[in-house]
């Protein structure tokens, strides 16, 4: 390294892979500097430098008890051992010592008091929590958190019909021909230890996954703007179950929340997606697999009029970048559960579900927030399309979008129309029970059902029961009214149904 090489390393600060020292004269200190980068994916310690990055030089003396220091430091001081390298840089005011640590291999490690250092922009800090320590050790290789015993579970928390039936699918017989218990059975695949279930096997095939881990699903809400703080919001759900469960409700609460376009279509067909589903597809399965799940938290789906955002617990592990993860490098965090869940949620692997979503729908943004441990993908939704017509009145449609009515049917519409009440119009092309308005709406909420579609277009006079003197019969159904058929249309951008 030159001189000039030095000075424009130098020039660029500290930050969480470079550090200036002016001098250092106690090996524990030096010690834990060397903990916190080779726990934090390596760097380089500049040692004859001011804290602004001007060069104070060393002599001769002092760089030789330095690097006898240095070696003390790293082999004594370090559990377990780290291995730097330095290099003598001759600058017009001294020496600078350039020590370059690895990435260290052999993680988590500590200092000779015990102490675990991992770096923080340009500071290190002391690591205490034990999740923290875990994901250490999930960096090293050493532990991952899909195979950590779940305290208090068993296999007779396993859902017997959902695991035969995956089992029989991927293996070609049933689990109990070889007349293996349940639990050999559990711990030959890799979803048990003989007596407790592991992770991936709580949250692919238990009953109640949440009865153990509780954080581990999604919340979801959709708001009407597009700020997070706002007060007011048009659907929310918190999604239990197991993975592929949640998968399925956090998908279907996504596409009720976004609009259809009719395209080429016929116009009693629901139309397309505004965002294709492939790419909301991968990016949500990935979002279930790659988590970190020794982080207690949920993962949040987030719905405003111009975004939808998924925020994943634990940023991106150290060998990957968001320039990585485009290009298709991966990194199996939970590769038990990942094993598995490929038999059972629409994931491939190999790096691709990231470029798959991106080549489906550029407007795919991903921002890692390594201070707050989380990991949010952004994906933009196209601007609201304007439905022609021949009024000048203004229509609010679903999603926020806005179109032009006819002049019949403006007297009779309400100016405001939410996301829910719109896609429940899209349904009832024929009369239907409430059991079967769900259905076609992927809903299981029968409260949100009557909140937040139901009662609010049966309100605004849109649709109407066919018995209405028996509001609770069984053969109850509902039906387009005449002021609701024409919303239907205006929104569709065609004409009404036929009578």
């Amino acid at each position: 390294m030159t001189e000039a090489d030095l000075l424009q390393l130098l020039a660029r600060g500290e930050d969480s892979r470079q550090q200036f020292k002016r001098d250092v004269t106690n090996a524990d200190g030096l010690a834990a500097e060397l903990v916190a980068f080779a726990n934090s994916g390596g760097g380089r310690l500049f040692i004859g430098v001011h804290d602004n990055g001007t060069v104070a030089g060393l002599d001769a003396a002092n760089v030789q008890r330095i690097n006898q220091l240095l070696g003390n430091a790293s082999s004594q001081h370090v559990r377990p051992a780290v291995h730097p390298t330095t290099e003598n840089v001759a600058t017009s005011l001294g020496l600078v010592i350039v020590v370059t640590v690895p990435d260290g291999h052999a993680r988590p490690y500590q200092d000779n008091s015990g102490r675990f250092w991992v770096k923080q922009g340009a500071d290190k800090r002391q690591v205490t929590a034990r999740e923290e320590l875990q994901r250490l050790s999930q960096r090293a290789g050493l532990l991952f958190a899909d195979v950590v015993p779940v305290a208090g579970s068993s296999a007779a928390d396993i859902s017997s019909k959902v695991f035969t039936s995956y089992f029989e699918k991927r293996y070609g017989r049933r689990p109990d021909a070889d007349g293996q218990s349940l639990d050999q059975v559990l711990q030959n695949i890799g979803l048990g230890d003989g007596a407790e279930l592991n992770l991936a096997g709580v949250m692919l095939f238990a009953e109640r996954p949440q009865r153990f881990r509780p954080a581990f699903m999604i919340k979801a809400v959709a708001f009407p703007g597009t700020v997070l703080h706002d007060t007011r919001y048009l659907d929310s759900e918190d999604i239990d179950g197991t993975l592929p469960e949640q998968f399925t409700r956090a998908f279907a609460f996504i596409k009720r929340n976004l609009r259809h376009v009719q395209g080429d279509q016929g116009f009693n067909s629901l139309g397309q997606l505004e965002i294709p589903e492939a790419a909301l597809e991968e990016l949500l399965v990935n979002a279930l697999i790659h988590r970190d799940y020794f982080t207690s938290a949920s993962i949040r789906v987030l719905v405003f009029a111009d975004r939808v955002e998924i925020i994943s617990p634990g940023h991106l592990p150290d060998s990957l970048n968001i320039e990585a993860i485009r290009r298709g490098v991966t990194n199996r965090r939970n590769p038990t559960l990942t094993d598995h869940a490929v038999q059972l949620l629409p994931y491939r692997g190999l790096g691709s579900g990231i470029r798959r979503a991106v080549g489906a729908w550029p407007q795919v943004e991903f921002d890692e927030d390594v201070r707050g441990n989380q990991f949010r993908v952004v994906v933009v939704r196209p601007p609201t399309p304007v439905i022609q017509g021949t009024s000048e009145v203004t229509l609010q449609m679903t999603g926020g979008a806005t179109g032009k009515v006819t002049p019949q049917v403006t007297p009779q519409v309400t100016p405001q129309v939410t996301p829910q009440v719109a896609a429940l119009l899209v349904a009832l092309d024929v009369d239907l029970s409430r059991s079967e308005l769900m259905n076609r709406l992927a809903l299981r909420d029968r409260w949100n059902f009557a909140d937040a579609y139901l009662k609010p277009a049966l309100a605004d006079q849109l649709i109407e029961m066919t018995i209405p003197d028996k509001p609770n019969s069984r053969l109850q159904r509902y039906r387009l009214t005449a002021k609701g058929d024409a919303l239907r249309a205006a929104q569709a951008g065609g004409t009404e149904r036929e009578p």
